[in-house]
């Protein structure tokens, strides 16, 4: 890095790191005193880097071994809305979706309520896996009404669109406004447990049922995102 490197660049450094894989969880970061000596700047600056991996999520303190790299880690959609937004890409660096199942269902009483429609009503899905140095993260199964289908035709193909409500919004000419979403804990169903490599007879996983409002008020997608107990869902609200 160039002479001046501030705290900002370092922690983008390390972030890039620990997201492409070369530094994984469980393992220490180097000491204050390598980053010190490494990029040249002083030991407020070393901490400050620091800092901010910490409040990102990215890294944890731990007694006796000093800072180490958090677990594996599943965002919620802001923060994929935002690295859209800024790279034209949903996923992080070092992440891969893979399209398990791609056709239209009927709506049941989980997601038609939130799509409005009728228990029944005709639904497309697209079911995948994303995984983060080729280790599952999680499984989603997208949800999406007609109108939605009729803009972005691409959705019923087998391939990543690289970012399918952010490719939808902008064909219906309106955007993303909020999302609900409602977390809770249940056992796997095989096929989320042979998406996620879970081999358990019984596993236990988080659940993330997604709501993604448009800003006239229509829903744009329903997601059902399910992850294994050593997956953390991150994210971090602002509070002013």
């Amino acid at each position: 890095m160039p002479d001046g490197t501030g705290y900002a660049e370092i922690a983008a450094y390390y972030r890039q790191q620990i997201q492409d894989g070369h530094l994984k969880p469980g393992e220490r970061m180097p000491s204050l005193r390598d980053v010190r000596d490494r990029f040249g700047v002083a030991q407020t600056t070393a901490n400050r880097a620091y800092r901010v991996l910490k409040q990102q999520g990215l890294t944890l303190p731990q007694a006796g071994v000093g800072t180490v790299v958090a677990g594996p880690a599943s965002e919620n959609i802001s923060a994929r809305v935002l690295r859209h937004a800024e790279t034209g890409k949903a996923l992080g660096s070092g992440e891969t979706s893979r399209i398990l199942e791609i056709g239209t269902i009927g709506a049941d009483e989980l997601i038609a309520p939130r799509l409005d429609v009728a228990p029944g009503t005709p639904v497309h899905v697209r079911r995948r896996v994303v995984s983060r140095s080729n280790v599952p993260v999680h499984y989603s199964s997208s949800y999406y009404p007609a109108y939605v289908i009729a803009v972005t035709p691409e959705l019923t193909e087998p391939v990543s669109t690289g970012g399918s409500r952010e490719l939808a919004a902008e064909r219906l000419g309106v955007a993303q406004d909020h999302v609900l979403e409602e977390v809770t804990s249940r056992l796997a169903t095989e096929p989320e447990k042979l998406a996620l490599g879970l081999t358990a007879g019984d596993v236990v996983v988080t659940q993330v049922l997604r709501t993604v409002y448009l800003s006239d008020g229509r829903v744009v997608e329903v997601a059902v995102k399910v992850a294994g107990g050593a997956t953390i869902l991150r994210w971090s609200t602002p509070l002013r």
